[in-house]
C-alpha cells in the first residue's frame, strides 16, 4: 500500500510532512556525522591509538553497513509503507548513537558505527517513496531540494556543534547528546503522519505491483546505471567533506577545531540552499513547458563542472583563498543536487519501483561515503597531504558530467510490465517523464 497523495495529509500537511521528513534527514546527517568532529580531536585519536588509515577505517565502517542495507530498506518501502518502518529504524539509530558515548574500544566504535549504518538505510528510500505518492513533476525539484537540505544542514549544523560539545565538555557527551536528542521527532512523526502499514491483501497488491519492474529490469538499465554513476560521484565529494574537511582544516590549513567547525557549516549551508533554489529554478522552467529530462540535465552538468573548483581550493597559497574555493566548489555542486535525484530516483522510474530503484542507487552513494573515507586515509597517509585526495575528487566529478550526458535517456529507462492483474493503470507506472509531455497534476495509482 503506498503513502497517502497531499490530499490526504491537506496541502499544508503535505508540506509539513516533507518539512518532518526534512529534519529526519538532518538528524540522521548529525548522527553519521559526529564522528567527523571527534576524529579531528586529539584527545579522541589519543583513547584509541588512531592512525590516519584507522580514522578512515573508522569513518567507513557506517558506509558499509548503509550501503549493504539499501537495497532490503528499499523493499521494505515499497511493500510495507513509510511510518512505521522509518520511525522503528530511527529509535535504533539514534540509540546506538548516545552509545557510542560509552564505548571503549575501538571493536565496539565500530560496531556502533556499523548498527547506525544499517539503521539510516531506510531514510531515503522511504522519503522519496513518500515524495513520488505526494508530488508531482512540476513540484518534485523543490520537494527533493528541501529533502536536501535536510542532508547538507545535518553536517553544517553537526561539525560546529560537536566541536563545540567536544571543546566545551567530551567527545563522549558530545555522542550522548546528539543521539539522545534526536528521539524527540519521534512524537511529531508518531502524531501526524497518517498510519501506511499495510494489511495482508493490500501487501500482496503492493508485491504485485513492485514486481512489474523486477531488479534485473533494473540493473540492465542505462538510466540507473547513470544514476548509479552520478551518485557515487556526487557523493564521493560531499561525503570527503563530511569525514575529512575538519580534519584538513585543522591538520594543513592551521585552523582550531572550533574554526573547522565554522567553515564546515559555511560549506554546507552553502550547498543546501543551492540546491532548493537549483531544484525550485528547474521547476519552474519544466512548468513553462520546457523538456525535464534537458532542463535537469543542465542543471545537472553545471554542478559537476562547477565543483572542479574543489582544485582550487588545494592549489592555493593563502587561507583566504583556500577557504573561498572549498566553499564555492561545494556550494555550487548544489546545482546538481536536487536535479540529479529528481532524474535518477522520480522522473525516469516507475512509481511502484521508487523504493527499490532509490535503494539501488543509493548502494552506490554508500560506497562512494566508504571509499572517500577510507581511499583519502590512504592517501594522505602515503603522501603526508591532502592535494592528492582532493585531486581524486575533480577527476569523479568530471565522471559524473559524462555520465549525466550519455546515459539519462529516456528511452533507456527501465518499464513496467503491463500486468492485467495488478491494479491500477498500467500507463501510469510508466516512466514519467518522456520527451514528449510532463503532468501538472499528482499522479493516482
Amino acid at each position: 500500500m503506498e503513502t497517502g497523495k497531499t490530499g490526504r495529509h491537506g496541502a499544508a500537511g503535505g508540506w509539513i510532512i516533507l518539512a518532518l521528513l526534512a529534519m529526519g534527514v538532518l538528524i540522521s546527517y548529525i548522527d553519521r556525522t559526529s564522528i567527523s568532529s571527534a576524529l579531528a580531536d586529539p584527545e579522541f585519536v589519543r583513547e584509541f591509538a588512531l592512525s590516519s588509515v584507522d580514522r578512515g577505517w573508522v569513518n567507513a565502517a557506517f558506509f558499509w553497513s548503509y550501503a549493504a542495507f539499501q537495497i532490503p530498506m528499499g523493499y521494505v518501502a515499497d511493500r510495507y509503507g513509510v511510518k512505521w518502518p522509518y520511525a522503528i529504524c530511527f529509535a535504533l539509530w539514534c540509540i546506538a548513537t548516545a552509545l557510542m558515548g560509552a564505548v571503549t574500544t575501538l571493536v565496539a566504535l565500530v560496531v556502533m558505527r556499523l548498527i547506525i549504518g544499517a539503521a539510516e538505510a531506510i531514510v531515503i528510500p522511504a522519503s522519496y517513496r513518500w515524495i513520488r505518492n505526494n508530488f508531482d513533476e512540476s513540484r518534485n525539484g523543490l520537494a527533493v531540494g528541501i529533502l536536501a537540505m535536510g542532508n547538507k544542514f545535518g553536517p553544517a549544523i553537526g561539525a560546529p556543534v560537536g566541536a563545540w560539545i567536544i571543546v566545551h565538555y567530551s567527545w563522549q557527551f558530545m555522542f550522548i547528546v546528539t543521539g539522545a536528542a534526536g528521539l524527540l521527532w519521534l512524537v511529531p512523526w508518531l502524531l501526524m503522519v497518517r498510519n501506511d502499514f499495510p494489511d495482508k491483501n493490500e501487501r500482496k497488491v503492493a508485491g504485485r505491483r513492485a514486481g512489474t519492474v523486477p531488479l534485473s529490469r533494473i540493473l540492465v538499465s542505462p538510466v540507473v546505471w547513470g544514476g548509479l554513476i552520478t551518485n557515487f560521484c556526487y557523493g564521493y565529494f560531499t561525503f570527503y567533506c563530511m569525514t575529512w574537511m575538519p580534519a584538513y582544516l585543522v591538520e594543513q590549513r592551521g585552523l582550531s577545531l572550533a574554526q573547522s567547525g565554522l567553515y564546515t557549516f559555511f560549506s554546507f549551508a552553502g550547498i543546501a540552499i543551492v540546491a532548493a533554489i537549483a531544484g525550485a529554478a528547474a521547476d519552474y522552467l519544466i512548468s513553462r513547458g520546457n523538456n525535464p529530462v534537458l532542463v535537469r540535465k543542465v542543471f545537472i552538468i553545471a554542478g559537476f563542472v562547477g565543483g572542479c573548483t574543489v582544485l582550487l581550493g588545494a592549489r592555493a597559497e593563502s587561507l583566504e583563498a583556500a577557504l573561498f574555493w572549498n566553499v564555492f566548489s561545494l556550494s555550487w555542486l548544489g546545482l546538481t543536487t536536487a536535479n540529479n535525484l529528481v532524474l535518477s530516483r522520480l522522473t525516469l522510474i516507475p512509481r511502484q519501483a521508487i523504493g527499490l530503484v532509490t535503494g539501488v542507487q543509493q548502494v552506490a552513494t554508500s560506497l562512494a561515503g566508504g571509499v572517500a573515507a577510507s581511499l583519502s586515509g590512504w592517501l594522505l597517509h602515503a603522501t603526508g597531504s591532502y592535494d592528492l585526495p582532493m585531486l581524486v575528487i575533480l577527476v569523479f566529478l568530471l565522471i559524473g558530467a559524462a555520465a549525466t550526458v550519455v546515459l539519462y535517456r529516456p528511452q533507456w529507462a527501465p518499464r513496467a510490465s503491463e500486468d492485467a492483474s495488478v491494479e491500477g493503470n498500467a500507463e501510469d507506472d510508466k516512466p514519467k517523464a518522456r520527451e514528449r509531455s510532463h503532468e501538472s497534476s499528482p499522479r493516482r495509482v
